[in-house]
């Protein structure tokens, strides 16, 4: 599948080299990415990272739309330097212009969201529950105090857990 998208980045160069009438540097592809984001282009390390679960979820719309889109970002940054807005009017130049493409800044897939566990802690309002991320529940193992912003009281675990 990864050869799939290997070959899609290239076109899309090819396409831009032609447009511009330059040559652009390749970028190192990764398919390290997980989570809500389908592609992610970083620019000044002249990579593309692809969500792989996303790809095989939505394979013509990633291939069409979302490969486009990062390679934009790179060829933007290569053509007008690092200070151009993300999304802005040049990364929708290339968008509209070469790749012929509506400049979605945002994909549309239906995106699994894990279950993560929440530790509650509580405080001496009437409504103070607030659930912890284990993140953040083990920095108050480690001495870290956080404190309610109404009563300025410390939170304190209450010992119960919920799944969201």
């Amino acid at each position: 599948m990864p050869e799939q998208i290997h070959t899609r980045v290239e076109a899309c160069y090819q396409q831009a080299e032609a447009f511009f009438k330059q040559r652009f540097a390749r970028p190192e592809i990764s398919f390290k990415l997980r989570g809500q984001k389908a592609g992610v282009a970083h620019l000044t390390e002249n990579k593309l990272r692809f969500n792989l679960q996303l790809y095989r979820a939505n394979h013509e719309d990633f291939l069409r739309q979302t490969v486009p889109h990062e390679v934009a970002h790179m060829i933007a940054h290569q053509l007008f330097g690092p200070r151009i807005q993300p999304h802005g009017e040049e990364w929708q130049l290339i968008m509209r212009g070469v790749y012929e493409l509506p400049p979605h800044r945002c994909h549309s897939y239906e995106v699994e969201r894990r279950q993560v566990n929440r530790f509650i802690y509580r405080c001496s309002c009437v409504d103070g529950e607030f659930p912890f991320s284990a993140q953040r529940h083990a920095l108050v193992a480690k001495g870290r105090r956080y404190y309610c912003r109404r009563c300025k009281a410390t939170l304190h675990f209450t010992g119960e857990h919920r799944r969201e």
